[in-house]
């Protein structure tokens, strides 16, 4: 929740709004203040036969993740999608489904995961941006992501629809 109205710097109080319950209100504006929070996408990259998923490392961690990015202002979160995937991983993708979302506090982040099918297994890594990218089974990509990460939560929810 917001403290402040980002205009004004005003402190907010809570006010009733139709349909909508407590709303953080500016006194000051005069004006109600929705949050305002970051939007990404991850993605769950599935090999062109389906039965391999890409993991990622980057930002020197050692920990495998799904491939993710923000959301650029304009532009809908499934082009963002085909975008991320483009830009880190060098492949196109395509039959891009929603699969969950979840609000990540630490980045102020609503985080919006998707499945993709790449069409080739080839990557070319974007060495700015993945420090090093690989194909997982079915079978070995849960046990290779990194445990308890949202990313290995958004794989789990995948991984259950598939079956």
């Amino acid at each position: 929740m917001m403290n402040y109205c980002y205009e004004c710097g005003t402190r907010l109080v809570m006010k009733a709004l139709d349909g909508e319950g407590e709303v953080s209100w500016c006194e000051s504006c005069g004006k109600f203040r929705f949050p305002i929070y970051n939007t990404a996408v991850s993605m769950v990259v599935l090999s062109p036969e389906h039965d391999k998923i890409v993991l990622i490392k980057q930002y020197g961690r050692d920990k495998y993740i799904l491939v993710a990015g923000y959301v650029n202002r304009g532009e809908s979160a499934e082009d963002a999608v085909k975008r991320e995937v483009l830009e880190e991983l060098g492949v196109e993708v395509e039959d891009v489904k929603f699969n969950k979302s979840e609000f990540f506090e630490p980045s102020n982040t609503l985080m919006l995961n998707f499945s993709c099918v790449a069409n080739t297994e080839e990557l070319h890594i974007a060495e700015k941006e993945v420090d090093s990218a690989r194909w997982f089974t079915i079978d070995e990509v849960e046990r290779e992501i990194f445990q308890g990460s949202l990313a290995h939560r958004f794989l789990s929810a995948f991984l259950n629809k598939m079956e």
